[in-house]
């Protein structure tokens, strides 16, 4: 079994453990959505598309399995690492990168490292394109208007 469907299998089960449906199938689509387009976006920017995407299947993990977004990009960061050790599908650099690509994936109007940006960039297509009815969040706007360029959107 490839690391990220290990990884994937892993967050199924952590997410079927929500009680609320509707929840559980918003967490489903949200982290599956994000991981697709962190994949892509870090094959073009010549980034590893599988860490991409294992980033991105623990992003908001921190704030489904406790209901809070409170802090959840560096609560999350946390839950990542021990996820990824008590798995051992990483090394410490790969760790450290995906870990570090959650911990800042909140911060939409700063730029950070390049895989950083990745999982950033895949969080505001999931959120800007998954319901094209709602407003663009203000702090999102530069950036989904970037993307739009970058991918001839």
């Amino acid at each position: 079994m490839s690391r990220l469907k290990e990884l994937r299998k892993y967050v199924d089960a952590e997410v079927n453990k929500m009680e609320d449906a509707d929840k559980r199938t918003s967490a489903i689509s949200h982290l599956y959505g994000v991981s697709l387009a962190a994949q892509m976006i870090a094959k073009k920017r010549g980034q590893d598309p599988e860490l991409a995407a294992m980033a991105a299947m623990l992003h908001d993990l921190h704030a489904y399995k406790t209901g809070s977004y409170d802090d959840h990009a560096h609560k999350g960061a946390d839950l990542a690492r021990e996820i990824l050790g008590e798995l051992k599908l990483t090394d410490d650099k790969e760790t450290d990168l995906i870990c570090s690509a959650i911990y800042h994936h909140d911060d939409k109007l700063v730029t950070d490292g390049a895989m950083d940006e990745v999982l950033k960039d895949a969080d505001v297509i999931h959120h800007c394109m998954n319901d094209l009815s709602k407003a663009i969040k203000e702090k999102e706007q530069a950036r989904f208007d970037k993307l739009c360029m970058e991918f001839g959107l």
